[in-house]
């Protein structure tokens, strides 16, 4: 499993105890993010959750070559609140290069702000982000090679979060 743009890990810890729970984890844990404080806030995090066989980098995910070598063939990626901070003409990029590290059977599971007047003040202005229509997530998945995707909702207790953005699961 590889959290790309993991940031202080609420997707990689939310997961391995979701995996855990079912007795499913991975053998191996792997996470990058470009902002070196937030892997140092996520190390913090580890000493009281720990995950084994986690492997934690700082990388760019328009540079994915900075990943190690080993890093490929995952049978998930995840990517939560990341890609809408890439300029949009870079996002078919960064997206055939995760597709690129997925095994071919492989999923990838994508969590992105959507247009609406509500995002687009907080998200846009605020955090000076992009927001995505499905059309357009539609384009740019099916550019970056994905063949199948899959438009799914928070699940409850959660659902308040379908307000705020997508959840994509795509394969290749």
């Amino acid at each position: 499993m590889l959290d790309a743009g993991c940031g202080t890990g609420a997707t990689t810890l939310a997961l391995h105890a979701a995996l855990e729970a079912r007795h499913l984890l991975p053998a191996h844990f792997s996470a990058f993010d470009l902002t070196p404080l937030m892997l140092s806030r996520f190390r913090e995090k580890l000493v009281r959750r720990p995950v084994p066989h986690l492997e934690m980098v700082a990388a760019d995910v328009l540079a994915l070559d900075q990943l190690p070598a080993t890093w490929h063939e995952y049978d998930l990626i995840v990517s939560a609140a990341m890609l809408e901070y890439l300029p949009k003409a870079r996002l078919v990029e960064a997206l055939a290069g995760l597709r690129r590290r997925l095994k071919p059977d492989g999923t990838f599971v994508l969590f992105i702000s959507q247009q609406s007047i509500w995002m687009n003040w907080l998200i846009r202005r605020w955090w000076h982000a992009n927001l995505y229509t499905r059309a357009e997530l539609e384009a740019v998945l099916e550019q970056a090679g994905f063949t199948t995707r899959h438009f799914a909702k928070f699940p409850a207790p959660y659902s308040y979060l379908n307000w705020w953005g997508h959840v994509v699961i795509a394969r290749c």
